[in-house]
């Protein structure tokens, strides 16, 4: 179950009408890395939203994931399947969604939530003796 979930749809809204307005270039924001370009393309899910600055194809949520409990693994993108897997084994660890469209490089942090196990969890407490 996903806890602390936040939604960051008000910022994206805000940066699509800075870019529409001509106060942010499209060089700051069409920036994706090709770290997160290959993200998109083989941890990355499909979405059926259009990218909203090139709208040539539909962007590619990449889930990336962060915390100390999940060693090597922190940084790296996941698919959904292994992100609920990894959590049912692990300590807890955050995760954040970016949309990718791998055609202009656009990018956006579109929710960030936790998952793992809690300290008050028998596994997790039998992992940390």
């Amino acid at each position: 179950m996903h806890r602390r979930v936040v939604n960051y749809a008000l910022a994206k809204r805000s940066k699509l009408a800075d870019v529409r307005a001509s106060r942010v270039g499209l060089e700051q924001v069409c920036d994706a890395g090709p770290h997160l370009l290959r993200a998109a393309q083989f941890h990355g899910v499909p979405s059926d939203l259009a990218c909203p600055i090139c709208r040539k194809e539909q962007v590619t949520m990449v889930s990336i994931l962060s915390g100390p409990a999940l060693g090597r693994l922190s940084g790296a993108a996941r698919t959904p399947a292994e992100i609920m897997r990894l959590a049912a084994r692990t300590r807890e660890f955050g995760v954040d969604v970016v949309e990718v469209c791998r055609t202009c490089h656009w990018n956006h942090l579109v929710r960030s939530y936790v998952v793992g196990l809690t300290s008050s969890e028998p596994s997790a407490r039998r992992a940390a003796e």
